[in-house]
């Protein structure tokens, strides 16, 4: 079997997914006398740290049996009367955490992003962060398993998270701030008593997937290729979480796998539910559905599992009825069943194509000066993207999570007329995004800093913020620069307007 993706980069470029870059190698070394040859003989003695993989990241465009990670998505709580300490798990070693440790010490903190509300205070908790609940890298056994192979799977999943979350609250090197936040929470008393308060199932976001008579591909969520025979819809973003941690040339840490691209309704072919002629004619698969590693990235839903399932419930009968194999269920009479059942095939949004480039405005339509991000003058790491909508010209640039202040793009304009301007500054804002993002505006009288959150939705017609009124000169040129100096999050660069007043 195997399992086709997308080269890792190229999708991080696509989906401003966070790449983990550790605030030093990622080897256990020891430094003998501090010269250069014996940092060298160290690496060379010691080893990877705990849940890194040694492998090669793996060429592009070929399979292998590597799966996107897995977790449970357990339930905490922060209700004093009815939260449990998180526990201690068996064989319990702090060294297994040791990258955490690293990760926080370079800044990182959104540690409880993905703590999301339920009722009665609790979370629906899942995985988020570059060492967090999944457990990277450990369960492409998992899919092909005998039974006993998969319970030793879910042992070390379960203890390897049950550890992750002790090691939060508990470990010293962590942060006083998070142990503290983290001790606010615990497993409820009332959850899963049977189980010592711990979901019974694992998260298995993929695993097998049939090869059938149609198979759904990047292309047909995209409106690349025509779906033939819809059977239902599907809309949620293309989703993989990290499949391999691995090492760069470089010796640091770096998560691969990850992509999040945002796309509209499109519909699932029917040829996708059923094996190829000649292989079974009695079988419907409505989720291991004949589907690259991408598209299953979104059909993997329950709703459209659901929407699936009815589909198949009907083609059945017809099979059943007319005495049929599957292949050959008339796809006019099915069609016509399930419409008349209330089933959508079709929708209104799903048929207009969906391209890499995707302009929202261009900066030739814009009045006064606009300086877009091609035309920055940029410094350090600023990777194209256009996973958000809302932006100026052809894409934006995402400085990929760095913190570390030497990632700066000055946009510089020649004002035709002295005077006062408003300036503006452009960005699709996300959760993901820094709310705290340096931009400093240089005019005639000096420069003023300014701090954007990024997070929020821009108040000028949902595309810009306004950095304010000032005066420039038409001999000296205006400019803005933004960077990711004491960032929080990404830091987004797309345009830049000065507005006469």
């Amino acid at each position: 079997m195997a399992f086709q993706r997308f080269l890792s980069l190229l999708a991080f470029v696509i989906s401003d997914c966070t790449v983990v870059v550790a605030a030093e190698p990622v080897y256990d070394v020891v430094i003998y006398g501090g010269t250069s040859a014996g940092v060298i003989a160290a690496v060379q003695k010691s080893g990877l740290l705990p849940k890194i993989s040694s492998e090669s990241l793996g060429d592009y465009g070929t399979g292998d049996k590597k799966v996107q990670a897995y977790c449970y998505r357990f339930c905490a709580t922060d209700h004093p009367d009815n939260r449990i300490p998180f526990p201690k798990p068996e064989g319990y070693d702090p060294k297994a955490y040791e990258l955490l440790v690293r990760i926080y010490e370079a800044g990182w903190d959104q540690t409880f992003d993905k703590f999301d509300d339920a009722p009665n205070r609790k979370t629906d908790t899942n995985n988020h962060g570059p060492m967090s609940t999944d457990n990277i890298g450990m369960n492409y056994d998992y899919p092909e398993a005998s039974y006993e192979r998969r319970r030793e799977i879910l042992k070390e999943h379960r203890n390897y998270q049950q550890g992750w979350l002790y090691f939060v609250a508990n470990d010293p090197r962590v942060p006083k701030s998070v142990r503290d936040k983290m001790n606010r929470w615990g497993l409820p008393k009332d959850e899963f008593l049977d189980n010592g308060h711990w979901p019974h199932q694992i998260y298995v976001r993929e695993a097998r997937r049939m090869i059938g008579h149609f198979i759904m591909t990047e292309n047909e969520l995209m409106k690349r290729r025509t779906t033939p025979d819809s059977v239902g819809m599907g809309s949620y973003t293309i989703d993989s979480h990290n499949v391999q941690r691995y090492v760069t040339p470089e010796g640091f840490v770096q998560n691969e796998g990850d992509i999040g691209v945002p796309i509209r309704p499109y519909p699932i072919a029917y040829g996708s539910l059923v094996p190829k002629k000649g292989q079974a004619d009695n079988l419907y698969s409505t989720i291991c559905v004949s589907s690259s590693h991408i598209a299953y990235g979104s059909i993997r839903m329950e709703p459209v599992f659901m929407i699936l399932g009815q589909s198949a419930a009907m083609a059945a009968a017809l099979a059943i009825d007319g005495d049929l194999a599957v292949q050959d269920v008339p796809y006019g009479k099915l069609s016509e069943k399930l419409l008349q059942a209330g089933q959508v095939l079709q929708h209104a949004s799903s048929d207009e194509p969906i391209t890499t480039k995707r302009p929202t405005l261009m900066p030739d339509k814009l009045p006064g000066v606009v300086v877009d991000d091609d035309q920055a003058i940029r410094q350090g790491n600023w990777a194209v993207s256009n996973a958000n909508g809302g932006y100026i010209g052809s894409g934006y640039r995402q400085d990929g999570d760095q913190r570390n202040g030497k990632s700066v793009a000055r946009f510089e304009a020649k004002i035709p007329k002295a005077g006062k301007y408003e300036v503006r500054l452009s960005y699709p804002p996300n959760n993901n995004r820094s709310s705290k993002v340096r931009v400093e505006v240089v005019h005639a009288d000096g420069s003023h800093v300014k701090w954007i959150d990024q997070k929020k939705k821009p108040d000028i017609d949902s595309m810009f913020v306004s950095l304010g009124v000032y005066d420039f000169s038409d001999v000296q040129p205006a400019a803005v620069v933004v960077s990711n100096a004491e960032a929080n999050g990404y830091v987004i660069v797309d345009a830049v307007q000065w507005l006469p007043k």
